[in-house]
């Protein structure tokens, strides 16, 4: 689950410096959850094993967070859900650039792939990811 985080972590940074994509608010909402599951995942879980079962649930509750925040900017981005239509961030600049830093909102699609913006291949793989988490945790149990 700690190496699902980071790749999708990894992915959305690589996105925003690579392909120059500047994130919206929710874009930053959607980091967060798989930061803090990267990092128990991959050092605390390894380091306090005594713990490792309620802390590997608790990744996968963080990446589920994530998931559903990008399924919630994606019924926002195809107008089916209400949103804070104001949702902008200004610290997010192309690096390098010298451009003053744009503003994103959260409800436009910056880039897509077969019809699916980012907040939207973050909801399938996050949740997809915390499910089969989920059913490795139960199965473990028995």
């Amino acid at each position: 689950m700690g190496a699902v985080a980071l790749a999708l972590i990894l992915g959305a940074l690589g996105f925003q410096y690579l392909r120059h994509l500047a994130p919206c608010e929710m874009c930053h909402w959607q980091r967060w959850p798989h930061i803090a599951a990267a990092i128990i995942g991959l050092a605390v879980v390894p380091v306090w094993k005594r713990q490792a079962r309620p802390l590997a649930l608790l990744t996968v509750l963080l990446v589920l967070a994530s998931g559903l925040i990008g399924l919630y900017q994606t019924g926002m981005q195809l107008g089916v859900l209400p949103g804070p239509t104001a949702c902008t961030v200004a610290h997010a600049y192309v690096m390098g650039s010298g451009a003053p830093p744009p503003e994103v909102s959260c409800n436009v699609v910056t880039w897509s792939l077969l019809g699916l913006s980012l907040a939207a291949y973050n909801a399938i793989f996050s949740i997809g990811a915390a499910l089969v988490g989920t059913l490795l945790l139960v199965r473990g149990r028995s």
